[in-house]
């Protein structure tokens, strides 16, 4: 199967492209940094892995590249929680998300032969957030800007339903992994100084890395997958659980709390995303019968920190 992946050298994408290059894959990198792309991907290791730039506002720099492919996913999009959210890195987030996603879009419906299927990117910031509330994917959406943003994000990609390409959206929880929220969290607990963000209540709902990426490949192989799925691992925890966990398996303390002010202070309405959460169950997900390598956190902070 020959499939082009946007956001391909970030967090998620570079073990994709891992994942799916192992499985005999051919792989379109779409990059604006095409000699990032060779660095992350030497030809010499990645064969099968043709990288190619393209301009985020233009989709006529794109309809080449997805010539031929069988599937497209698309990650791109600019970090949520490394900076404040001013006027303006609201514009990028939008901008990166949305509107690359319209080009897309538009690339894709001109492509000939078209694409079989799309897998987009969501996130379950679509639901707002809840101490109390418990979301799936039927649940209704938010309404503070983060889930404003990922409306307009999802119907950004509906698009591509108009042509007959099939499409797969895919809510991303809080992902896993050594490096992305955890390699953050982890300094503080090797210094003896760990604990949880803000109050410790608030639902956080992840995923393991490589259960996301073998999500995404199992919506690119299997022709029933379609509409929105929750990426979420079944068992959503809070944040005082997870850093009880993370300071079991580093046999470091974990009572020391962030205190929600002084993320406020740096990151302001940005801090929403760490310091507010929302339990998601992956019902449509666990419909389709896929299964979880790491089902619980502490199967997921072990084998990461192994």
């Amino acid at each position: 199967m020959k499939v082009a992946i946007t956001g391909a050298t970030g967090f998620v994408g570079s073990r994709l492209v891992e994942s799916l290059h192992s499985r005999g894959y051919q792989i379109v990198v779409l990059t604006r940094n095409p000699e990032r792309g060779r660095r992350v991907f030497p030809a010499s290791d990645f064969p099968q892995v043709e990288i190619v730039g393209y301009t985020p506002t233009e989709s006529g720099d794109w309809q080449g590249a997805i010539a031929g492919c069988e599937g497209v996913v698309n990650l791109a999009g600019a970090p949520l929680a490394d900076e404040r959210w001013t006027p303006e890195r609201k514009r990028v987030l939008f901008e990166s998300r949305v509107t690359q996603t319209q080009k897309l879009v538009e690339a894709i419906n001109s492509a000939d032969p078209k694409p079989r299927v799309l897998v987009s990117t969501s996130a379950i910031g679509y639901y707002g957030t809840s101490e109390t509330a418990t979301f799936d994917e039927s649940s209704a959406a938010g309404d503070d800007f983060l889930a404003d943003l990922c409306q307009e994000w999802e119907a950004a990609a509906q698009g591509v339903k108009d042509t007959g390409t099939r499409l797969a959206i895919l809510r991303f929880g809080i992902v896993l992994g050594m490096g992305g929220a955890l390699g953050k969290m982890l300094p503080p607990f090797k210094l003896f100084a760990g604990g949880p963000l803000g109050s410790g209540r608030q639902w956080f709902s992840w995923i393991h890395r490589d259960d996301l990426t073998d999500l995404i490949r199992f919506s690119l192989e299997n022709e029933s997958v379609e509409g929105v799925l929750n990426a979420t691992a079944p068992n959503p925890v809070r944040m005082n659980e997870l850093c009880h966990q993370l300071g079991e398996i580093l046999h470091r303390p974990s009572w020391l709390p962030v205190p929600s002010f002084a993320l406020e202070a740096l990151l302001g309405d940005a801090a929403q995303v760490v310091l507010e959460g929302q339990q998601v169950i992956p019902d449509r997900t666990g419909s389709y019968n896929f299964e979880y390598q790491y089902p619980t956190v502490k199967q997921a902070l072990e084998e990461i920190l192994a």
